[in-house]
């Protein structure tokens, strides 16, 4: 057991297959080397396994928050889904915002571990440290919307006050590969298909009621030390400022304009790398302005509502009336931002502002991510485009009106087209013969950063341990807002330590777990003060760094486990040297990725790619056989082990 502040010391471990529901401590001992939700729940994901089917009931779905989780600390509102990936093969953890995580610890609980699979859908129910089963077959079938509805007015209290579901739609229950878990705010847990496994399980959602019970530090001195520190920090920073920074006024739809400015904005499935490169080249009607946060704000905007703790309040609600093949469709959605923006708008080739906020609510409805759903779909179109889908269906470039109906079509696998888009990018390229044509890392497709122009989230992209994704290390802020100090996002050099740097901090806050934008203000002594306060622990901030270096390189063991090594820490062709040019203000640009993998490895102490045993050691990473790998011996493991 662990007496640490704002841990419950409780996780309920629910097997699926026969209704039972057993409580367990955490071990002390995990609790200070792994910090809380992310690094926990991989611990116990790793414990499971690693060759474990990511479809099958053995595979564990981790439901976790973190010590900060539910607290006074800013945007501590967050919790952490992780399992392992049938997207990608590899341990993921996807987090969303809103209310789950903080209720989740006020119902007395740090962690929910669901195995096996239900006979027949259920749905559970936490309330004052206990999880009971229910029946859902009703709720089977039904978009996530209606069985949040559905829900909170079955489930007795106060929907939308006390009550938090998150649950997955047809696309969770139909097996695609990138479904999400939604919750009640359109808050969503939306990458590596953590919703497909939750109906692999036949869990149709996780509903927590509770009353707000937030745990008090250990160490009040050092925490009000550290929480007034990391206030003034946020409404002094530009980019947090409530109600002043581009974050709080814009969202993260606030880099739209930014990103295209810089010709940093991947355009028509990465052939540009900006709408209006694609506009000068083809002489079409695109314009990223249309879909940005300035636009979004002064045309649509109807609520800017937040999350547990947050002063900074990002999340923009909007509402639109649009015309879909002659039926008028008004949709309020609380989640228009700027990744969603990016796959179902520019990269899809189009800029029609409505119709992406109803292609974002149907997603979420349908329980899918956004980024996949928007990528997987120009890829279909570029694959259209070359004939690669004959016999099975197409996919117009910028035909927003199908789009929307793909998107339900995707999600229960309507058609043979929508069967294939399902699979996501690995699945299709492999059938297709369409590598080429796939944006993807890992089977995982890239975010909103193209990476001929930010050379960060380049090396981001290849290294990260869950498929291509721009939150394991986010080094835009440092290539685009100058934090913590500014850097060029054209120049390589530095970009592999500095990535590696960033992938370490987020580790930590994702541990913790609260919102990677407090680090646009915070930064290690914040953290160290408020954990520290919290917990009553006494860390440095350099026995808090390796904590994060350690929760990173075990997700990176475990992927070695399942065969990984260097060889997919790669990038799509078209990024790199050989591939296509940037354009505009990016002209002529690409990805040095293989001199930035080098320094990378190097920083990080691996061999291609690969922990290696004495970096285990170093880490007090005691679990499984290790990988074999000696950094001496400058062998990798193959990909048969």
């Amino acid at each position: 057991m662990t007496e640490l502040g704002g841990f419950q010391d409780r996780v309920a471990r629910i097997d699926l297959s026969d209704g039972d529901v057993a409580y367990e401590s955490i071990d002390d001992e995990d609790a200070e080397k792994y910090i809380g939700a992310r690094g926990l729940g991989v611990k116990y994901v790793f414990d499971q396994g690693p060759d474990v089917d990511p479809m099958g009931p053995e595979n564990l779905l981790a439901f976790m928050n973190g010590p900060l989780s539910g607290t006074q600390v800013t945007m501590s509102g967050r919790i952490a889904v992780c399992t392992k990936s049938p997207l990608t093969g590899t341990v993921t953890d996807s987090h969303h915002g809103g209310w789950s995580g903080a209720r989740l610890k006020w119902a007395g609980f740090d962690g929910l571990l669901f195995e096996g699979e239900a006979d027949e859908p259920v749905y559970a129910v936490v309330e004052d440290g206990e999880v009971e089963l229910r029946d859902a077959s009703h709720l089977w079938g039904e978009g996530f919307h209606d069985t949040r509805d559905a829900i909170g007015e079955e489930v007795e209290g106060s929907y939308g006050k006390n009550l938090s579901i998150m649950g997955i739609g047809p696309g969770g229950e139909n097996g695609v590969k990138y479904a999400s878990i939604m919750n009640e705010d359109d808050r969503a847990s939306g990458r590596g298909g953590t919703g497909c496994v939750m109906g692999s399980k036949n869990l149709k959602a996780v509903v927590v009621k509770s009353t707000t019970k937030m745990p008090q530090p250990a160490d009040s001195e050092t925490f009000k030390e550290g929480h007034q520190q990391a206030m003034q920090a946020i409404t002094e920073s530009e980019v947090t400022a409530p109600n002043e920074g581009g974050l709080s006024m814009y969202g993260t739809n606030v880099l739209m304009n930014i990103g295209e400015e810089m010709d940093g904005l991947p355009t028509k499935n990465g052939r540009y790398t900006s709408t209006e490169s694609m506009r000068d080249a083809e002489g079409v009607d695109i314009d990223a302005e249309r879909v940005s946060g300035e636009n979004v704000r002064e045309n649509i905007l109807v609520d800017e509502p937040t999350c547990h703790s947050c002063p900074v309040a990002c999340k923009k609600e909007v509402e639109v009336q649009a015309m879909h093949k002659g039926e008028e469709m008004n949709v309020r959605t609380e989640s228009y931002e700027y990744e969603s923006a990016y796959a179902l708008g520019p990269n899809s080739g189009h800029t029609d502002r409505d119709a992406i906020a109803l292609m974002i609510d149907r997603c979420n409805d349908m329980g899918v991510d956004t980024i996949d759903a928007g990528n997987m779909m120009a890829m279909a179109m570029e694959m259209t485009e070359e004939g690669k889908l004959e016999g099975v269906g197409e996919l117009e470039w910028g035909d927003y009106e199908t789009m929307i109906d793909m998107i339900e079509r995707i999600a229960h696998r309507e058609d043979d087209l929508a069967d294939l888009l399902a699979e996501g990018p690995r699945r299709v390229a492999d059938r297709k013969e369409a590598h080429e044509n796939s944006l993807a890392v890992k089977g995982q497709t890239i975010a909103a950063y193209d990476p001929r122009c930010l050379k960060g989230m380049g090396i981001g992209y290849a290294t990260s341990n869950r498929g291509a994704c721009h939150l394991r290390g986010y080094t835009p802020a440092a290539e685009i807002l100058g934090i913590p100090e500014k850097v060029d996002p054209y120049e390589y050099e530095g970009k592999g330590e500095l990535t590696a740097q960033f992938q370490d901090l987020h580790a930590i806050s994702d541990s913790f777990d609260i919102c990677k934008f407090n680090a646009f203000a915070e930064g290690i002594e914040e953290y160290v003060l408020q954990y520290n306060g919290m917990t009553g622990r006494d860390v440095t901030e350099d026995e808090l760094l390796e904590a994060g270096e350690r929760v990173y390189n075990l997700e990176r063991y475990y992927n070695n486990l399942n065969g990984f090594d260097g060889s997919d820490d790669s990038l799509p062709a078209r990024f790199l040297e050989d591939g296509i040019r940037g354009q505009g203000a990016s002209e002529g640009e690409y990805c040095e990725l293989d001199e930035m993998k080098a320094e990378y490895y190097d920083y990080r102490g691996w061999v291609d790619g690969v922990v290696p045993d004495e970096k285990l050691d170093e880490l007090e990473i005691d679990l499984g056989p290790g990988t074999g790998v000696s950094g001496d011996s400058g062998a990798a493991v193959s990909s048969d082990d």
